[in-house]
């Protein structure tokens, strides 16, 4: 059984005991986290569920493992003959995540 969720504007395929990262979120490690916004569930069956956006009743149940931050990326501007060059970079705040069970 697996299920299509969304968080964070961004959507995840999802499976029981399976960790992921996501867009940070305000909870503390060790805590339980339900989401609601579930877009598709397939059973072992082979039914699915489509939702109009959502499917209703259906939910993913998860533990917040920990957060961190990702990889730098460097974003690097120049122009050519004006002594202009400004170099930034940016690490991407993350959750991690371990789903506990899928309710359809």
């Amino acid at each position: 059984m697996y299920a299509i969720m969304e968080t964070g504007g961004k959507q995840f395929k999802v499976e029981a005991d399976m960790k992921i990262k996501i867009q940070k979120i305000d909870k503390e490690a060790g805590e339980e986290v339900k989401f609601d916004k579930i877009i598709t569930v397939v059973k072992d069956d082979s039914s699915v569920n489509i939702g109009s956006p959502y499917v209703e009743g259906a939910s993913v149940e998860a533990k917040v493992v920990g957060h961190g931050k990702g990889k730098k990326v460097v974003a690097f501007h120049y122009k050519p003959k004006k002594r202009i060059r400004i170099k930034r970079g940016h690490r991407q705040p993350y959750t991690m995540i371990s789903i506990s069970g899928i309710n359809a």
